[in-house]
This record gives C-alpha cells, structure tokens and sequence, in this order.
C-alpha cells in the first residue's frame, strides 16, 4: 500500500520511503555496501546508481522517509549535522551576511564564525524571539537566515511563520534547525522555513550509536544547488549509519512522546525542587514563549536547562553524584544525560555571549530519557541532595 500524507506519522516514520527488497522480500531495507555500480556500456548506467558518493540505495530510502516525515520533497543526509550547516553555507558568496540566533549549539556558532568568515561571509548574532531585532538587522547583504527553535542550550522558541513573512519580502533563505523538535513535534517547512535541518545523531538516531545530519526543502531549485554542493564535497553518510537512521526512524513517535511526557513531570518536580533557582522549559507556563510553543509545536520536548543554587562546585557536585543521568555530551538519545554547557557543548562560545546569553556556571542542560520517571526523579534527587 502507498504511504500518502494523509496516513499517521507512525504509519509514515515506518513506511515512507522503504518497500520490502524485491529480491529476496526483506522487511528492512538492505545495507548497499557498495562504492560504485556496473554500467552496461560507458555512461549507461543500470537503473540509477553509478558511484555511492552520488547516491545509494539505503541512504536514497532514508532521504525519502526524512523528508516525507517533515513534509518535505526532497532530502539529502549527510555524515554529521554540521556537515549538513556547511552545505547551506556553501550557497552563499564573499560579501554575504547571515543572521545567525544568538542561543545555538556551540559547534554551529564555531563553523558560521571561525570557519566561514574567512571565506568573506559575515555573519551577526540576532535574539530571534525579537522580531523587531530581526527586522532592523535585514539589508541587501542578508542572504540566509539560520535559527534553532528551541535553541540550544537557553530553550527559546522563534515564530517560524513570522520570520518567514521577513523573508520571504526579501528573497532570504530560513533555515531552521529543527533538532530538539523533531518532524513529530514541529514541521518548520509548513510555516515557511525554505530549509530544515537535523543534526540526525540526536533524536533521529535516538540510540547514541550512529552520527549523521539531514537538510530537507520543498524548493527544487534549491534541492538541486544543495545535492551539487553535497557531491562536490562529500560529506556524505556511511551506509551503516543511513541502515541505523532507518531503524531509529520507525520508533521515533513512540520515542518522542516517553520524552516529552518524563520531561514534562520532571520539569515540574524540579521547578519545585528548594536546591533549583529556575528551571527553564517551554511546557512550563513560566516559559517566555510558552503559548507560542503551544501554537508552533505539538510537545514540548525532552530537553531542559536548570540553574542550580550556588556557581560551578555545586552544578559539579551534581553532575558527579548522577547515575540514570550520564555525564556526557550530546542529547537526544533513549538514555537520559546531563552536561554542563559552560564546560562542555558551548565551551567554544566567547564567555562574554555566554554570559549575555544566561549560560553561566551553574547552568545545567538535561536531556530526559526514556526510563522509569521516578527512577529518574529519584536519581536527580539524590543527586541535589
């Protein structure tokens, strides 16, 4: 039967994009070990694979199930997902300005201002939960606007549709980093965002065993320009890892609700917590842009920060005394984990953006699992203790 967007996420996230081999009936959808592919004659290729750098049957599957997911046309997946944010780089010129958020993942805020820079690309920080901000930075340089929402580490969300209707007035490409959300909780292709972007190693993957990334565009045009930039370089996935994606898919919504219902009471336990100055989540009603989240997102998420009382020995103390809670970079994954930002993700960032931004010493990030809640509440109490 045809998966169609009609049917259920579920349905969609495990059949879109996949059919049982037509050899031999597999279920799941084989690893085409393969660099290259017989041709019957010089530049007559056999169906349409001539060199797994161009493309592969197992990453083409993922491709079509990562875009059907978001509502997308067309996707391309790549071997990190900052390799992916290189490639949309790649469509500017020398010359050119970005408006980046100023709240996003360190390695992103590394490659917009320590690697492209230097290629004449301009890039400035905006607060894009600040649509007058937005507005006052747009001039004729401006050619790409990139945002995560929710960001990376602070958890501020951005009105994808009304920085599309900037754009849109003035030719400028939005990309929208879709990673803590995921195409279950948040489809920026239907508010506007020509580009979305995934980071597939966290929620995607949701198994801390592969790493990835993931553009996807309903643009043609566009999917064209970023596929000639995606073989010129590269940086393409290993099959194993596309194999892997694929599996991680299927279980995605089953997944991202048990997140977002354990962050949900736990967000809720620790906004209470005596030893917790503030937790900072978009399901609680204390969140800045909780009701626009509610408008843009179907959940809120697994992710959360909280500002421990006292400065770096006391958020310290805590992240060495948790068990459940591994001490580790990344998110996004079955296993809950915890990290200290300052230290750890957004080392890379300049401690006066740090500071401007709230990611100070005793600000910790937490992504919920999804194990036993009280087993997790427990461990984080005994952890504060």
């Amino acid at each position: 039967m045809e998966v169609t967007k009609n049917h259920d996420f579920g349905t969609r996230a495990i059949h879109a994009g996949q059919r049982p081999d037509p050899t031999t009936g597999a279920i799941m959808t084989p690893i085409y070990q393969t660099s290259t592919y017989v041709q019957q004659s010089p530049g007559k290729i056999i169906g349409e694979y001539d060199y797994s750098r161009a493309a592969n049957p197992t990453r083409a599957a993922l491709e079509a199930n990562l875009a059907d997911l978001e509502g997308g046309r067309y996707g391309l997946c790549f071997a990190s997902g900052v390799a992916a944010t290189g490639v949309v780089l790649h469509l500017l010129s020398s010359g050119d300005k970005v408006l980046l958020g100023d709240d996003v993942y360190g390695g992103t805020n590394r490659l917009f201002h320590r690697v492209f820079t230097q290629l004449g690309i301009e890039t400035v920080l905006v607060d894009m939960t600040d649509l007058d901000a937005v507005k006052s930075m747009m001039d004729e340089r401006v050619k790409l606007i990139w945002l995560e929402t929710p960001t990376n580490p602070m958890l501020k969300i951005a009105d994808i549709a009304a920085i599309s209707e900037i754009t849109k007035g003035n030719d400028v490409i939005l990309a929208v980093d879709n990673t803590f959300a995921t195409p279950y909780l948040q489809n920026p292709l239907a508010l506007g965002a020509d580009i979305v972007c995934h980071s597939t190693t966290k929620y995607i993957g949701g198994h801390s065993d592969s790493i990835g990334g993931a553009l996807i565009t309903n643009d043609p045009g566009l999917y064209e320009r970023l596929k000639f930039i995606q073989l010129s370089e590269g940086a393409v996935p290993g099959i194993m890892e596309c194999f892997l994606l694929l599996r991680s898919t299927k279980t995605l919504h089953v997944r991202m609700q048990r997140h977002c219902e354990n962050a949900e009471k736990i967000a809720a336990y620790l906004d209470g917590h005596p030893k917790v100055e503030k937790v900072i989540y978009p399901g609680l009603e204390s969140h800045p842009q909780h009701e626009l989240g509610k408008r843009q997102m179907s959940g809120f998420g697994g992710m959360m920060t909280i500002y421990i009382k006292g400065g770096l020995e006391e958020s310290q103390a805590m992240l060495e005394k948790t068990r459940f809670f591994a001490c580790a970079e990344s998110l996004g994954g079955v296993e809950s984990l915890i990290e200290h930002p300052a230290i750890m993700t957004h080392a890379s960032v300049p401690a006066d953006q740090r500071a401007k931004l709230g990611i100070s010493d005793n600000l910790v990030r937490l992504s919920v699992g999804i194990e036993g809640v009280d087993d997790l509440i427990a461990d984080l109490d005994q952890a504060l203790g």
